[in-house]
């Protein structure tokens, strides 16, 4: 299948964009990228092809109809990296051992032990003024991700 190269950025926007209740298809063809609910899916899933959605509204019809496409020509799609492939609280740590002052290092370490540890770097992340830095670094880190998975597929990409 011939397919333009795909911004790269698209691909880190479409991850970064991931939720529990979704997945995040390319769309191999085009290069676009597809927002699926897992509810669409699901509905998608127990019909057949011929199935008639009329009982959703016209928003949520075309948003079954994109799901099973996916599911019907799964061969045209390549899901997205999502969360346990990306691992944000492994970039936490990650990033918390980068910063050189050691004050401000453990200080983001003892932010994400335990529960709500993503709420509390975030804020550490602000109270320290390294904010601006951790969003750096999580972009770069999700951008080499996006370009492993690249690779792997074998999905040309731009910059």
């Amino acid at each position: 299948m011939f397919m333009k190269p795909v911004k790269l950025q698209d691909i880190v926007d479409g991850m970064d964009m991931q939720t529990d209740e979704s997945r995040v298809f390319l769309y191999k063809e085009t290069g676009e990228i597809i927002y699926v609910s897992i509810e669409d899916l699901s509905l998608a899933e127990d019909s057949e092809e011929e199935d008639d959605f009329s009982e959703y509204s016209d928003w949520q019809q075309e948003s079954i109809e994109e799901a099973l496409d996916v599911i019907i020509n799964w061969e045209n799609y390549e899901e997205l990296p999502d969360k346990f492939e990306i691992n944000e609280y492994h970039l936490m740590e990650e990033f918390s051992g980068s910063i050189p002052d050691e004050r401000i290092s453990n200080s983001l370490y003892s932010a994400i032990q335990g529960r709500g540890a993503f709420r509390r770097f975030k804020d550490t992340t602000i109270r320290l003024g390294v904010e601006e830095d951790w969003y750096k670094f999580r972009e770069q880190a999700f951008r080499d991700i996006a370009i492993e998975w690249c690779e792997y597929n074998g999905i040309k990409y731009i910059d």
